[in-house]
């Protein structure tokens, strides 16, 4: 390889050792800069890692900056002390791009900033190693949600993000001028997956945003999330469902584990599940929180202090902070979730709460025309409104059922972080559009 070529054969910070005593290119972000004599260490930041480069003569006079993107050619060599045990031995180098002063450093541990000035950068901010590995770590974990679904069975979907009614006929809609006419995004895949199990694909997925009109402005909400949908039909009740959940968030962590090591030792993360995740009834739920913590709940639910203390609760029993809560009352889930075969009251539905925050909502679903019309209306709506929605239910549709995970939740919980948004590439709450 000609290391003055003009186009130089780019070899990644990582692979270097591939190429002992012989010539190679990096391109890269400008991490540090450190000065000692004759001498100049400059670290160069890619996408695969960090390695160092070693300057003399004249190139340690070179105008550099932190954060600008850098082409180096030299040797390679080995180098114990060096990040890695490599550097190289630099030849000549060239600034792609300067970079202009930073509003914070990203060279450091930890980014020493707010949160808010942190998303107000945050392209920057997303260069520093720790933030870079949590999105590594999401997309691994969509990764693997995708290949144990397709593995059994399961067809990826894509379904309107512009809808004519609220799933679920409520409120926390954003509207759409839909040329004239009023339209909404999105808050859930619900109908259409259940539509494409009616359609006779059986067993669907889909992996994309959703849309909250929520007022909540608070570590846990977003107003746009990544959603991590399932529904599978032909089942005889929700505990297919949270076996399959285990089962599939087992699989996850494990792919995770094998292909993000670097970026989970990185952040001190352990990840780990239980053999079994407990499930609990909802009102068990509410009596342990009562009884062991003096926490009262708000009818038929956990607040989010009850969703900590029952995870507490677990935890001290030596199993991991996971617990499907279920068997919510009918009055508080949506018009299409089925009734408990042993109380017409509650339904066969559940969440999982994973270290003190719900990240999964789901359950069984009326799937008998004449049901679901019934329970509908008895929510003070109007089948009407759901005409497409419920003309697949005319025709036939096997008993169904499935769940939804919030990406961002997951991420953020699994890697022990007290705010969702650090879990989103670019937020979007109450007060945040841009960047």
């Amino acid at each position: 390889m000609e290391i003055h070529s003009k186009q130089p054969i780019r070899v990644l910070c990582a692979h270097v050792s591939e190429h002992v005593e012989r010539p190679v290119t990096v391109q890269g972000w400008v991490h540090s800069i450190r000065h000692l004599g004759q001498l100049a260490f400059v670290n160069v930041r890619d996408r695969s890692g960090i390695i160092q480069c070693v300057f003399e003569r004249e190139l340690t006079e070179m105008p550099l900056s932190l954060e600008s993107v850098l082409s180096v050619s030299g040797i390679a060599a080995l180098a114990p002390k060096a990040p890695g045990g490599m550097e190289i031995r630099a030849v000549s180098a060239h600034c792609m791009s300067a970079a202009a002063p930073l509003p914070f450093e990203v060279n450091k541990k930890t980014i020493g900033a707010r949160l808010d000035t942190v998303l107000d950068h945050r392209v920057l901010s997303l260069r520093h190693p720790r933030l870079h590995a949590t999105f590594r770590i999401q997309s691994a974990l969509a990764g693997a949600f995708r290949d144990y679904l397709c593995r059994r069975g399961f067809t990826q979907i894509f379904t309107p993000k512009i809808v004519a009614a609220g799933t679920e006929g409520g409120s926390n809609l954003f509207p759409v001028d839909y040329f004239g006419r009023q339209a909404y995004l999105a808050q859930s895949p619900q109908f259409y997956k259940q539509m494409m199990v009616g359609a006779g694909y059986e067993r669907v997925f889909e992996i994309a945003p959703v849309y909250r009109a929520e007022e909540h402005n608070t570590s846990r909400h977003l107003n746009e999330y990544v959603s991590l949908d399932v529904e599978m039909g032909f089942i005889q009740s929700e505990e297919e469902l949270m076996d399959l959940e285990q089962e599939m968030l087992r699989y996850m962590l494990e792919k995770v584990a094998a292909e993000c090591e670097a970026e989970l030792a990185l952040l001190g993360v352990d990840i780990r599940l239980p053999d079994d995740i407990p499930r609990i009834p909802v009102a068990e739920a509410q009596r342990i929180v009562e009884r062991k913590y003096g926490k009262t709940s708000p009818k038929g639910d956990l607040d989010p202090e009850g969703e900590r203390l029952i995870c507490q609760h677990v935890a001290e029993s030596g199993k991991a902070a996971l617990v499907f809560i279920t068997r919510y009352p009918r009055e508080i889930r949506p018009m299409y979730a089925m009734p408990a075969p042993e109380n017409g009251a509650l339904t066969a539905s559940f969440d999982l709460i994973f270290n003190g925050l719900e990240i999964t909502t789901g359950g069984q679903r009326i799937h008998d025309y004449e049901e679901l019309v019934s329970s509908i209306r008895g929510r003070g709506l109007d089948p009407e409104h759901f005409a497409g929605y419920l003309d697949v239910f005319r025709y036939g549709m096997p008993p169904h059922g499935g769940f939804a995970i919030g990406l961002e939740r997951l991420t953020s919980r699994l890697l022990g972080q007290s705010n969702v948004r650090e879990a989103s590439a670019f937020p979007r709450d109450r007060t945040r559009l841009a960047p």
